[in-house]
């Protein structure tokens, strides 16, 4: 029985991979890996009977839990009282200053989509947290700039985003077996800085990604309950906030509450992810649930807007926070480009503010401001919306699954960004950045994955673009090496061009690209 370090030790790994933290690893993945490992069989059970003709909907066996009016969740955590705007970023040594200063009330540290995961950037990254939060933290750049934290009473609360449950740890190993990568970012910052936070005045905060079920909840909760009873930290203290960014988390929203119950803040929206699901999950059904051109698919589109609707009416019905998507835009040196941008970004978190919100997503510091504006306008001198609790509301499961309604085209416009953006962000994800800028958007696995899953979907319905060209295999692989050819050093994108055109065109769909390209690494 062991725990195994196969990668490399470097300066103060040790503080982060203590005997601590590796017997808090140990437990849990022996605990909990084996249902980890079923849970994900049956996200593959699921495909198989919507393509066999079933479909989602709202499950009969919990209809207990969404009809009790009794329960509710934990009141908010100090920190998470007042999220009206939250930053998002990985958790390098800029960023984390960057973020925290930036004037936001809460700072996503991700773990996940934003960040590749070598072997450096899980363990760098945690020590870059837990400088932050003994406040050791400094960076100077190249160019010789300084950067510093301000005040803590002027820190954004730090809310850490471990990877899904479908991520391994190759480079940590529990009697032979590869970990989880979920269960490891949890366990590394939680040993390392989970009392330190509570010291704070605050705790151990997370966002979790990916969940397809309230079973999958229910195995964090179960997470939580061995950490803190190991650690000796008060039941309770772990909060967390589920982004519902699957398609068929979205018809169990209130369950996923419930398993969470006393750990549980909130749940959060987030659009290319649901995109990616609603394809993912539907993609043997044919144009029912074919989506247009990615960036012509808004908020406001209806099953989009039924499922917004939605997860503010059940977070608000059971006392948690409701927490907005992205704007993934970033200021340009332009200024009629900046001027277009944050005319789209105060409209969308306008939406979000009226419709009972209680705060949202940016992607940069520049975009902090307008987000806080435009909430704080809403807000008063209220923290959040949790009394707003949208009565008028009643999503019906068609409603959700109504895609096919859906406006737009595909067009060869739009096939070509797909396709741009995915191998430029591929190319910078192999070499160990995880959040690029990218056409004045910041953009994250979540980009690549809805863009080389349109193209699947585009290719296997054989889909005619508004030029009258059929997207077919040598198109792709044609437009792919047109767009390279625009970069900047096009040879240095051979293995991006590789990896995205193996994924894009396999014959049979894969369910994450993070997968192959993981095994690439080191």
């Amino acid at each position: 029985m062991s725990v195994d370090i196969l990668g490399p030790m470097h300066e103060r790994y040790d503080e982060i991979l203590s005997e601590r933290a590796l017997e808090l690893i140990g437990l849990l993945h022996r605990e909990l890996n084996g249902r980890r490992l079923e849970l994900l069989d049956k996200r593959r059970e699921r495909v198989a009977e919507i393509a066999a003709g079933g479909s989602l909907g709202f499950l009969p066996e919990t209809a207990s839990v969404r009809d009790d009016p009794s329960w509710r969740v934990a009141d908010p955590a100090p920190g998470l009282v007042d999220r009206r705007v939250e930053i998002t970023g990985p958790t390098d040594r800029k960023m984390t200053i960057n973020a925290l200063n930036s004037g936001a009330k809460v700072w996503l540290a991700d773990q996940e989509d934003a960040n590749t995961p070598t072997w450096d950037n899980v363990v760098g990254g945690q020590l870059n947290l837990l400088d932050a939060i003994t406040r050791k933290i400094d960076f100077t750049s190249e160019a010789g700039k300084s950067y510093q934290l301000k005040p803590d009473e002027e820190l954004a609360t730090i809310v850490v985003r471990p990877r899904g449950w479908h991520l391994p740890e190759k480079h940590l190993l529990v009697d032979g077996e590869v970990t989880s990568g979920s269960l490891v970012d949890f366990a590394l910052y939680l040993a390392a800085s989970g009392q330190l936070q509570l010291g704070r005045g605050q705790g151990p905060y997370f966002y979790l990604p990916k969940l397809e079920s309230h079973l999958e909840a229910r195995l964090w909760n179960d997470a939580f309950v061995l950490a803190q009873e190991f650690l000796g930290i008060p039941r309770g203290t772990i909060r967390a906030t589920v982004l519902i960014e699957t398609y068929p988390a979205a018809f169990e929203m209130e369950e996923i509450l419930y398993e969470l119950h006393e750990h549980s803040a909130g749940l959060n929206a987030g659009r290319w992810d649901f995109m990616f699901s609603v394809i993912k999950t539907y993609r043997t059904r044919g144009t029912d649930f074919q989506l247009p051109d990615r960036n012509s698919v808004t908020m406001t589109v209806p099953f989009m807007r039924a499922y917004t609707e939605l997860l503010v009416r059940t977070c608000h019905k059971r006392g948690a926070h409701a927490i907005g998507g992205m704007a993934a835009f970033i200021p340009s040196k332009d200024p009629a480009v900046n001027e277009q941008a944050f005319t789209k970004v105060e409209a969308d978190k306008t939406r979000e503010a009226g419709d009972g919100f209680d705060g949202s997503w940016v992607a940069h510091p520049g975009m902090v401001d307008i987000c806080k504006t435009v909430f704080t306008s809403v807000l008063g001198s209220e923290a959040n919306q949790l009394g707003k609790l949208r009565e008028d509301v009643d999503v019906t499961a068609e409603q959700l699954l109504d895609v096919a309604s859906t406006p737009g085209e595909v067009t060869e416009a739009g096939l070509r960004n797909n396709v741009s953006v995915a191998i430029q962000y591929l190319a910078a994800w192999l070499e160990g950045t995880g959040a690029v800028g990218i056409f004045n958007l910041m953009e994250d696995a979540a980009t690549a994955e809805i863009s080389r899953s349109q193209i699947w979907q585009w290719r296997h319905n054989k889909v005619v673009l508004d030029t009258g060209t059929t997207v077919t295999g040598d198109l792709v692989t044609r437009i792919a090496d047109e767009e390279i050819a625009k970069l900047d050093d096009p040879g240095s994108y051979a293995e991006a061009r590789k990896t995205f055109l193996e994924v894009a065109l396999a014959d049979d769909y894969i369910d994450f690209l993070t997968l192959p390209a993981y095994e690439q690494m080191p």
